[in-house]
């Protein structure tokens, strides 16, 4: 994706824009106070099968006697970090490599821009599944997996407008002042090179979402055991015609969230354009 494309955000959100950080905060929120809201421990296996959702068990239990709702609480704690590691470490992997070679430029920025095009051509979701499964499951092998294939993008957007914003007046200013090249780079041009990135990030962070969820529904994601949205979908498989809840509670919570996450781009987008 290329910063044409951020520049001009999805409309299919629109009706979510107002609600997206409102939302956003629930989860959040429900994710920090977990141990507090949970029914039960989400690891403790019950002889309480397969219930329907009750009183005692909100959303019922699984298939190990497991509380649902005290799994899911849990699992938002697992996919907002997840989440937010997946889409934050290429953001400055991305930035660093992007910032260095946009300002510097010569060898170093067609090197990159080289690279980069190599990765584009690629298909993302077949090496991330590869890389992961190559590490092995778990959670390091997720991140390096989404590390190593995120940062292109990142890098193309903060490359683009640092050479934009290098060449302002007062970055010529800042030079007249005696500043260093390192010094003016991150203090001056690198702060006012952000936004783009900022935007794509929301975008990035529910695409990543969905990568992780898939990765953990086919057993290539977090450990087994841990509570995870993904993973609890695929626990449910078999039981989708006589317990459908197992799967609809965690597959409805990954589209709200990767809907709000979106959503709340395309609010940010919005505004830095009007602006």
């Amino acid at each position: 994706m290329t910063a044409a494309v951020v520049a001009h955000p999805r409309r299919g959100f629109a009706w979510l824009r107002r609600p997206a950080a409102g939302v956003l905060a629930l989860v959040i929120l429900a994710a920090v106070l977990a141990p507090l809201l949970a029914p039960a421990d989400p690891d403790l296996q019950t002889l309480d099968q397969l219930r329907p959702p009750s009183a005692a068990h909100p959303l019922g239990t699984d298939a190990l006697g497991r509380d649902v709702l005290s799994r899911l609480l849990f699992a938002l704690r697992t996919d907002l970090l997840l989440m937010l590691f997946a889409a934050g470490l290429p953001m400055l992997l991305g930035t660093l490599i992007g910032a260095v070679a946009g300002y510097y430029g010569g060898l170093l920025d067609a090197a990159v821009r080289w690279v980069a095009d190599i990765f584009q051509a690629l298909p993302v979701y077949v090496l991330l599944i590869a890389f992961v499964f190559v590490l092995g499951p778990g959670t390091p092998s997720l991140l390096v997996a989404f590390g190593v294939l995120g940062w292109v993008v990142y890098a193309r957007l903060i490359r683009t407008e640092v050479r934009r914003v290098r060449e302002r007046e007062f970055v010529s200013a800042s030079y007249l002042l005696g500043l260093s090249h390192v010094a003016v780079l991150v203090k001056h041009v690198l702060p006012n090179s952000l936004r783009q990135s900022l935007v794509y990030l929301a975008t990035d962070m529910g695409m990543a979402l969905q990568g992780i969820a898939v990765l953990s529904f086919f057993g290539l994601g977090v450990a087994a055991g841990t509570p995870e949205l993904g993973a609890m979908v695929s626990e449910a498989q078999l039981f989708l015609r006589s317990h459908w809840w197992l799967a609809a509670f965690p597959g409805l919570t990954i589209v709200i969230l990767g809907s709000s996450v979106a959503a709340l781009g395309d609010r940010w987008s919005e505004r830095g354009e009007a602006g």
